[in-house]
């Protein structure tokens, strides 16, 4: 399977966050024949194992988040509309008319739309307020709050962007969940890859869980790893169209990216400077693979690496990312030849990997 396809198949599998049981069955059954050890734990991490050529020493963790954002039932109206509440970092202004799909259990999805007042009925001083999650709500036909239950849609149901994948012009896609369904291709490629290349150092690919909801999964897979240094792979969001030209100067189709500062500026205030020497590596795999390297530096942004740093007695971290236009909306876009780029990046990272590197500080 091309990486094209493999990415279409994820990003047209709904798996919000805490409900990421799809992804968890696709990703470990397209793991599992080119890893030595694969186990899902408590929370619905996978933990996929290659075992190095020199076990001893160092190993390196590298994670893609398999959950997306999305809402979640929080209340039925007897007239059979739906309210909602956000799961993850759902932009209110994008929602009035949105398709969607509700999901009460594995495999079942329910049409739906959220709600907007008709054009034609909008008084003025209405016509671009946006509003906020409290007031929508969702539409799946339903004439009653009986139709709804009979439906099996309940309080705590997930609901998702109608999954989406259509292609662009100069190879790129524009689909549902490229966050983070890009990274989880692309673990399955270096997969296959050190499956018949094995690498000096034990390398873990993990495709870990909640992500979107404060980043929960991956701390408790490092947790269990204990790895000496780890790689995160997301999406960055790019400002190379014509509303935020210039941002952080990450453009699509321009290579693959590395991370040099992330802060949230909120809520946990977290984020990542990440170690120099790890930084290092992946600036000199960009060169040795004669990869376009970009760097960003982002506020209001933050990956799992936040948190999988903090484990033990501290884990060297880095992210790496791909570019991608118009993050948490249902049509994010990437490049597939940055997706490529980001492969070659990382096989480069793992064969310069060195047992004996301790990334002690000092």
């Amino acid at each position: 399977m091309s990486l094209i396809e493999r990415l279409e198949k994820y990003c047209l599998t709904p798996a919000m966050a805490g409900f990421e049981e799809e992804m968890i069955k696709k990703l470990k059954a397209d793991l599992k024949d080119h890893v030595d050890e694969i186990r899902v734990d408590v929370l619905g991490n996978v933990i996929a194992t290659i075992k190095g050529t020199s076990p001893e020493g160092s190993d390196l963790m590298i994670f893609a988040h398999t959950d997306s954002l999305g809402m979640i039932v929080k209340g039925v109206e007897e007239n059979g509309f739906i309210r909602i509440e956000r799961v993850g970092g759902v932009p209110e202004r994008i929602l009035a008319a949105s398709n969607v799909i509700l999901q009460p259990s594995p495999g079942k999805v329910i049409n739906g739309v959220i709600g907007f007042v008709s054009h034609h009925l909008t008084p003025p001083e209405d016509k671009y307020i946006v509003k906020p999650i409290g007031e929508c709500y969702v539409d799946i036909g339903a004439t009653s709050a009986k139709e709804v239950h009979d439906a099996g849609v309940k309080i705590g149901t997930p609901i998702l962007y109608r999954p989406s994948f259509e292609k662009l012009v100069n190879n790129r896609v524009a689909a549902t969940s490229l966050d983070d369904r890009g990274g989880c291709a692309v673990l399955v490629e270096l997969a296959q890859h050190f499956g018949k290349n094995r690498p000096k150092a034990t390398l873990h690919l993990v495709g870990t869980v909640q992500e979107e909801f404060n980043l929960r999964g991956a701390m408790v897979a490092a947790q269990q790893i204990h790895p000496t240094a780890a790689i995160s792979i997301d999406l960055v969001a790019a400002s190379d169209t014509p509303d935020i030209d210039g941002g952080n100067a990450v453009k699509v189709g321009a290579g693959p990216v590395v991370g040099t500062y992330t802060f949230h500026g909120r809520g946990t205030l977290n984020g990542l400077i990440p170690h120099p020497r790890l930084l290092s590596l992946v600036e000199e795999s960009a060169k040795s693979q004669k990869v376009d390297l970009q760097r960003h530096a982002t506020i209001g942004l933050l990956t799992d690496a936040s948190y999988v740093q903090l484990v033990g007695e501290g884990v060297a971290c880095v992210d790496v990312a791909w570019p991608t236009r118009y993050t948490h909306s249902g049509v994010e876009v990437c490049s597939l030849d940055d997706l490529e780029q980001l492969k070659k990046l990382l096989i480069g990272v793992v064969e310069k990997f060195s047992p004996e590197e301790d990334f002690a500080r000092g």
